[in-house]
């Protein structure tokens, strides 16, 4: 019965650790899971950190270090609850082994003072001899045979129970030193998560910083872009009364020289204070006939750079600042140094010095197409040009080191999108 009780309480230790050890390996396989993505953003990070400028992307990185580093700290309190619990089962089904041991060998003690004094075959004669009646004989010659074997069986169990103590004193001694080992890891991970929220604090006060940097070059570049166009429209404007004024002149002069070739009704329109724009525009047969051509070739038109993509489109968009804001023509960012060419034949009406860099305008009968953010000219003020002749050359920002050309491209003084007038890049 006792061996019975011995069996049920190592059966139910046995089961309990069991249970714990399946735990206790997967919270090990966890940490070692999160150790390899901790590792793996470690050197993503690093490479992010080497690069000139803090970036969203380092952030993000560093708050998922931070979030996984949490993750692996509270996976090793768990790991560290989990041993705790283990090192009290082990001190509980220690405690009881000793206990059921010291039982075991007071009982084998009292059965080998026993068997020592009853050991002479007269005793044991006499022992039997003592019985009352032939059945208590019979049982107490079974009770001397079964006592031998017995005590033999209560040696087993005290050298089983011997076994199975030194066994779970080794397994709480190995606990006790997982625990140790955690604690260590613990406090490294502790040192390294406030290293990384250190990190974090400093990322983000330099992308603050950066981010004004970036306002401050947004700003100054939408700036640039209002005086861009300012400058367009008044040169379309220019252009237009200019051309209004030659027109009326010419109309004059036909109207008091009849005879003249100013007066032939074929050659040149009629201009009046009510005439618009386009008619203005178009007064001549050499500009009706260009602006004719110019629109021939909507959609074929060649792009200004060779090279390039469209960074900022046409019409409405909001910046960083969730700012609402109007584009009248593109942003196509190219190779720095590239080569800004006319996108057909005409006529150069304006060249402005913005902030440092160049705009040039060129007439096209009654359209106008503007090159803006050039490092350099190539042609003059009133010279003709063919298409894909070059302008000028693009400038580099020196902030972000992007070259940008700002193409506009107007009928008239309306701004139209270039989308539909150049050819698919």
């Amino acid at each position: 019965m006792r061996f019975l009780k011995v069996l049920l309480v190592l059966l139910f230790v046995g089961i309990a650790f069991t249970v714990k050890a399946q735990s206790s390996a997967e919270l090990k396989r966890q940490r070692d899971v999160l150790t390899q993505q901790l590792e793996e953003l470690n050197r993503e990070y690093q490479t992010t950190a080497n690069s000139k400028k803090t970036t969203l992307k380092q952030l993000r990185l560093l708050k998922e270090q931070i979030s996984l580093r949490e993750e692996k700290i509270n996976n090793i309190n768990s790991q560290v609850r989990n041993l705790d619990n283990q090192i009290s089962e082990s001190n509980n089904a220690v405690h009881n082994l000793q206990n059921q041991l010291d039982q075991l060998k007071k009982e084998y003690a009292a059965m080998v003072l026993f068997t020592y004094r009853n050991q002479s075959a007269y005793n044991k004669l006499m022992f039997i001899f003592a019985s009352n009646d032939f059945n208590q004989a019979y049982k107490r010659l079974k009770y001397l045979q079964q006592i031998g074997s017995y005590r033999e069986r209560q040696a087993e169990y005290i050298q089983e129970t011997q076994t199975e103590l030194h066994v779970k004193i080794n397994d709480l001694d190995k606990s006790k030193k997982e625990k140790k080992n955690l604690l260590v890891d613990q406090e490294k991970e502790k040192a390294t998560l406030g290293k990384e929220k250190n990190s974090q604090a400093e990322v983000v006060a330099n992308l603050s910083q950066h981010e004004k940097q970036i306002k401050r070059q947004e700003e100054d570049v939408q700036r640039k872009i209002t005086k861009i166009v300012r400058e367009f429209n008044a040169a379309v404007r220019r252009d237009i009364e200019d051309a209004r004024r030659k027109a009326e002149a010419k109309a004059a002069a036909a109207k008091a020289n009849p005879g003249s070739n100013e007066a032939a009704p074929s050659r040149t329109r009629t201009i009046t204070k009510n005439s618009t724009d386009s008619e203005v525009l178009n007064a001549t047969p050499e500009a009706a006939k260009l602006s004719n051509d110019f629109l021939e070739n909507r959609g074929q038109l060649p792009w200004p750079v060779t090279n390039g993509a469209v960074k900022q489109g046409f019409g409405i968009y909001y910046d960083s600042e969730n700012i609402k804001n109007e584009s009248f023509g593109w942003d196509i960012k190219t190779n720095p140094g590239a080569s800004v060419r006319a996108v057909f034949q005409g006529t150069v009406t304006n060249i402005a010095s913005i902030s440092g860099t160049y705009l040039v305008v060129v007439q096209h009968g009654e359209y106008f197409t503007a090159y803006s953010n050039l490092r350099s000219i190539a042609v003059k003020d009133g010279e003709k040009v063919s298409t894909k002749q070059a302008v000028g050359t693009v400038a580099t920002d020196s902030g972000t080191g992007e070259a940008v050309v700002t193409f506009l491209l107007y009928k008239g003084k309306t701004p139209v999108n270039p989308k539909i007038w150049l050819a698919p890049n």
